[in-house]
């Protein structure tokens, strides 16, 4: 049987200049708000119609916070419109435990995109 090594990619992209936070012993709340604030925003932007159903960011990482999975890269792309800096896209990859001895780890990469309207 052949193992095929390859890289992974996600099917997101952010731009050039996009505000990324790395830290392997895991971010804390106040670290993360600093450069993804959307994670945190509280309800859905004006212009989404009532058929959207929001779910904060921030409740989905806190239930998998609960287990045992930390936030250890926060990402956030710009807004080119204004007024939608703490609703646009935004990233964060989590781990679970500690790289084992071949620096594999398990994670969770959660990405949040609104669209349509």
């Amino acid at each position: 049987m052949q193992t095929i090594h390859a890289t992974p990619s996600l099917t997101t992209r952010f731009a050039y200049g996009t505000r990324v936070l790395r830290q392997d012993s895991g971010l804390a709340e106040d670290q993360m708000r600093q450069v993804a604030p959307s994670i945190f925003a509280t309800g859905k932007h004006a212009s989404r119609s009532e058929r959207y159903s929001y779910i904060p960011t921030i409740e989905v990482l806190r239930g998998l916070q609960k287990e045992n999975f930390r936030p250890v890269m926060v990402a956030q792309g710009a807004s080119r419109v204004a007024g939608k800096a703490d609703y646009t896209k935004h990233l964060i990859r989590l781990r679970h435990g500690e790289p084992n001895r071949r620096d594999e780890a398990q994670e969770i990469i959660l990405i949040n995109r609104c669209y349509g309207g």
